[in-house]
């Protein structure tokens, strides 16, 4: 089916927070080595985000970072560097972005290719936070204005540098972070693909995230995790929204529903004498039984069908 179109495979692993539940780990430090002690052994580059729980035990979420930044094949970020966080349109400089793990990072196209050295696919990474106190009333953390000008900044940047009058296709985007955002909820009502087992816990902030991405144009898939038994796909403004699945062993569950893992995969189309931009995003997800059963196939983006 897919004859034209090699397969791109540069992250091995996204984790989507909650990576240690750290009421119930004693030491941070070595939790965190045991739980992205796979992706360390893959040689491949890999990338994480902080969930609600992970600075629950002996390290801060700049901490958490931190580390996760420096070990081995990760291409995690503590937060942008200052070079990146000028914003032109108002003529100032963003000095302070909340939380830790936001970062961009650029997917080059295939080694040889007339694409080598320009991205074909953009990855966002937020910070959703934790918990939070809110008018009085306990509450989710949420993606806060200052993370969003930024990313507004570098979308813009990012389409700005791209621009090819050989491929003037717009650069797909995909975004992650962790605590759902409240229009999730609506997909409850809407047509998905996958489970909707348990009620989104969102923030009570609405900060106009999905706004955000609309406006933006690049994004085409957001990734969650939080809800640990919700693995769905649903789409928002035109924008698909899926859950990662809830992998983990150590947060909660669900009785005879087996663990899973999502799988993205980018396929890059075929020119006359290279591989090009990306043609089509899709994803499925993978179970944790005996024959690794393969389910929920979909695409999020195609190239052709989005002209």
């Amino acid at each position: 089916m897919f004859s034209e179109c090699a397969s791109l495979t540069w992250i091995q692993f996204l984790v989507l927070g909650d990576n240690i539940f750290g009421s119930s780990s004693p030491d941070a430090a070595e939790s965190m080595f045991k739980a992205f002690g796979p992706a360390m052994e893959s040689g491949l580059p890999w990338a994480a985000i902080l969930g609600n729980h992970d600075q629950e035990s002996t390290l801060n979420r700049e901490e958490l970072m931190t580390l996760i930044s420096l070990m081995d094949y990760s291409v995690s970020q503590i937060n942008p560097s200052a070079d990146s966080l000028t914003d032109s349109a108002k003529g100032r400089m963003i000095s302070n972005i909340d939380g830790f793990g936001n970062y961009n990072l650029r997917v080059y196209g295939a080694p040889g290719s007339m694409l080598a050295n320009n991205s074909v696919l953009n990855l966002f990474f937020l910070d959703s936070g934790d918990r939070v106190v809110y008018q009085g009333i306990r509450t989710y953390g949420w993606i806060k204005d200052s993370q969003l000008q930024w990313l507004r900044h570098v979308s813009q940047e990012l389409q700005g540098q791209e621009t090819d009058a050989t491929y003037p296709i717009k650069t797909p985007a995909l975004a992650f972070f962790h605590i759902p955002i409240p229009e999730i909820r609506q997909l409850f009502y809407k047509e998905i693909i996958g489970q909707f087992q348990e009620g989104v816990a969102c923030s009570r902030v609405n900060s106009a995230v999905l706004q955000t991405f609309v406006s933006m144009g690049d994004v085409k898939a957001v990734f969650i995790g939080h809800d640990h038994t919700n693995d769905f796909c649903g789409k928002l403004d035109g924008i698909w929204f899926c859950y990662g699945g809830g992998i983990g062993y150590h947060g909660y569950g669900k009785a005879g529903w087996p663990r899973r893992a999502r799988i993205i995969r980018a396929e890059l189309q075929k020119g006359k004498e290279s591989w090009t931009t990306v043609q089509r995003i899709m994803t499925w997800k993978r179970l944790d039984d005996e024959k690794l059963t393969k389910i929920d196939e979909q695409i999020l983006w195609d190239q052709l069908l989005s002209r």
